[in-house]
């Protein structure tokens, strides 16, 4: 069923709509500041949402409305024929019918935000009627329930596009895949470290704020109320919740969990009688079904349709068909649950207050890394795993027909990977295992079921351990410094071993010559990343071509990427990457010596959300690298089409540090700017703070407003 958003309304109804709208901006106050960040303020909880609502579309609509596209799988409608796939993922899923069910139902508190989030967004297109949405010209309060949890790529996006096409398609050809090299996706995730107070210097708490995702994927603000709101941080485009952030109390960093808490199930399909049935121990059960039309925009900008029928089994939606099997997935689909979670853990005030909005179990892909100003620091699992039976390997799809592979519920959180003020005195995570979070007072891995974690350690990991262990005297300074400490463990385990390739190799050897000046480059190196240096780019450039090579090799399955290139590569492809990294650079840049600085770039042309970029154009030079190399600070890079030099869309996004004292205090900078409009001074006017690691002063305070104010309005003034 298609619910229409652009629902027509009488006059009268529109007067009144624009009436309650001017009475709820009377109530909102928006300070920016000399960076352009907005500061809302409202007498309610609602009024803080209102505003900060509009805020977000000013700055940046096109990424508030595209989120919602995405969330409601309307994207084809605005986009074309080739975004169907996506929105009939989406469409497996949120049911706009089942949305205004839950809306109706939900708690009178998380209406009305629902209700004054609408609004807001609202006021904002009457009031800027030059703005000219790409689909959703009204926004209804339930459509915040289909987008309430604001990691960059949520359990749906789980679901492959290729396995659905395939299915549903009816033998309809799945595009030729033009996936880019392996080497330049790059990893996801964030770093979160949190420092008790018998560590730091003022016996303070302190947590590091580090999301890498990509770029302007989220703003930053401030939202405050009368009645007691005030949290500051990240905010995903459109949501209306401080995603990653802190108040007067508390702090709270999401990691992407490596956690398992999606699974595949094997139906085996049974037809009889001109019906579908899935079979399930002894018995058959109805395979469901239901019909979902995907509108879409056609090339001459007239509207077309494709409908599907869709199916699914008690475990959940089938996305795809493997070796004659029918496979269902099974996620977290607890929309209500999960705003009630991401709002309520904003209004936290200690450990205790934010375990009891956990048990809320809606939080399904994220660790979090946790520090209040009572001096508390934590590690927390997402509260959302399902208990399963630890002889069936998840990570591949088990057999539906055996009741014994089914969710039992979900763990309580007394069962889960946990850490509440560990002695060493610090806990890290960077979207690795949660084994190595606090060193040896960790969580121990033989206590846990294996689906706890799914990937083991990354070098992230081990440079954050590195840096923590045996430390103290932090403070505010030194965690950054920390955050950007310039150390790159992937190379120092991989180099030697190529280092010893190069040696071994006979005096005769064409490659002895051929790689003499090279290998004298990375011999002496200290696998530290800089502007200046000419063995990271040497480095990074072999790294991601041996990467490319291992990437397409046939390897034997569950061995990492690092123990492919040191164990498996072997001593020719090793060598042989190194030839075609120099080539690369000599025939890009004129010489296999070249600055890092000087091929590693960050740049921002346009308000596009896919941006394009361009040799011949401004930009910054970056001296981290990709966080592949165990970089803390990430800078996903890599050539586009057109360019020799590296430009970056992904990694550090939004980077905080946040001292818990009397009153807390913050530093923090955002990739380019607030403002999405390339005409503003606050598109790109943080890239050079970014690109150095020089965290500007959070302005949480009033008196820490002061003197840095650039405009105090209400929305629509």
């Amino acid at each position: 069923m298609l619910v229409s958003v652009g629902v027509a309304r009488s006059a009268h109804a529109e007067s009144a709509d624009e009436a309650r709208w001017q009475r709820e901006a009377q109530a909102v106050t928006i300070t920016r500041d000399n960076w352009g960040i907005a500061h809302v303020h409202g007498k309610s909880d609602a009024d803080a949402v209102f505003g900060m609502a509009y805020a977000q579309a000013e700055d940046d609509f096109n990424r508030v409305e595209t989120n919602y596209l995405n969330a409601l799988g309307r994207l084809a409608e605005a986009e074309g024929e080739h975004a169907i796939w996506s929105d009939l993922r989406m469409k497996l899923f949120i049911d706009p019918v089942e949305l205004q069910r839950q809306y109706a139902a939900s708690p009178s508190w998380l209406k009305a935000l629902m209700d004054a989030w609408a609004d807001g967004l609202n006021d904002y297109l009457a009031t800027h009627p030059q703005v000219h949405p790409r689909v959703i010209k009204r926004f209804e309060p339930w459509m915040a329930l289909s987008f309430s949890e604001g990691s960059i790529g949520g359990d749906i996006e789980r679901v492959s596009l290729d396995g659905l096409r395939a299915f549903y398609g009816h033998g309809e050809q799945t595009v030729a895949s033009l996936d880019p090299p392996a080497s330049w996706v790059e990893p996801s995730g964030s770093n979160g470290i949190a420092i008790a107070p018998k560590l730091t210097a003022d016996g303070h708490a302190l947590l590091l704020i580090n999301p890498h995702t990509s770029f302007y994927f989220r703003s930053e603000l401030q939202m405050t109320s009368d009645a007691g709101l005030d949290a500051y941080g990240a905010v995903t485009w459109g949501q209306f919740f401080i995603y990653q952030g802190f108040n007067r109390h508390i702090g709270w960093m999401h990691t992407s969990t490596t956690a398992d808490a999606v699974d595949e199930f094997a139906e085996t399909i049974v037809r009889k009688d001109g019906k579908l049935f899935y079979r399930y121990g002894s018995a058959l059960r109805a395979v469901s079904q239901r019909e979902v039309t995907v509108p879409y925009r056609k090339g001459d900008g007239s509207m077309g349709q494709r409908s599907f029928t869709v199916y699914a089994t008690h475990h959940g939606p089938v996305v795809s068909e493997k070796d004659g099997k029918w496979i269902a997935i099974a996620l977290m689909n607890t929309p209500l649950k999960a705003l009630e979670q991401s709002w309520l853990r904003t209004k936290a005030v200690d450990y205790a207050s934010y375990m009891k909005v956990a048990a809320l179990q809606a939080n399904s892909s994220n660790n979090t890394i946790f520090a209040d100003d009572k001096g508390e620091i934590a590690y927390l699992h997402p509260q959302f795993i399902p208990r399963r039976d630890d002889r069936f390997d998840y990570t591949k799809p088990v057999d539906g027909s055996d009741p014994a592979t089914d969710w039992k519920g979900l763990h309580a959180l007394n069962e889960l990977p946990h850490l509440l003020n560990p002695p060493n005195g610090w806990i890290m995570n960077t979207n690795d295992w949660p084994y190595s979070a606090a060193g040896p007072y960790s969580p121990r891995r033989e206590d846990y079921p294996r689906y706890m974690d799914t990937v083991g350690e990354n070098p992230r990991g081990v440079h954050a351990t590195m840096l923590l262990t045996d430390k103290q005297g932090f403070t505010v300074e030194s965690l950054i410094a920390t955050a950007f400490d310039p150390y790159l463990p992937a190379f120092a385990r991989q180099l030697p071993i190529l280092v010893h390739d190069y040696d071994a190799l006979a005096a005769a050897d064409p490659l002895k010559r051929k790689l003499a000046g090279q290998i004298a480059l990375l011999r002496r190196w200290d696998y530290r990343w800089g502007i200046a240096s000419m063995p990271t780019t040497l480095a990074v450039f072999w790294g991601d071509a041996l990467w490319d090579k291992m990437d397409k090799a046939d390897n034997a399955e569950g061995v990492s990427m690092y123990d492919r290139m040191a164990a498996q590569a072997g001593a020719q492809a090793r060598l042989q990457a190194l030839v075609e990294a120099s080539d690369r650079l000599q025939r890009d840049f004129g010489s296999w010596g070249v600055p890092w600085g000087e091929v590693n770039r960050f740049q921002r042309l346009t308000s596009d959300i896919v941006q394009p970029f361009n040799d011949d154009q401004p930009s910054i030079p970056v001296p981290f690298t990709s966080s592949r190399w165990g970089s803390l600070a990430s800078f996903g890079a890599h050539r586009w089409p057109g360019t020799k030099r590296y430009y970056g869309t992904s990694g550090n996004s939004f980077v905080a540090v946040v001292e818990f004292g009397d009153k807390v205090r913050a530093r923090a900078i955002t990739a380019g700017g607030e403002s999405g409009h390339a005409d503003s001074p606050h598109f790109k006017d943080e890239a050079e703070r970014y690109t150095t690691g020089n965290l500007r002063q959070v302005y949480f305070w009033p008196e820490e407003l002061k003197g840095h104010i650039e405009r105090v309005y209400h929305p629509g003034a």
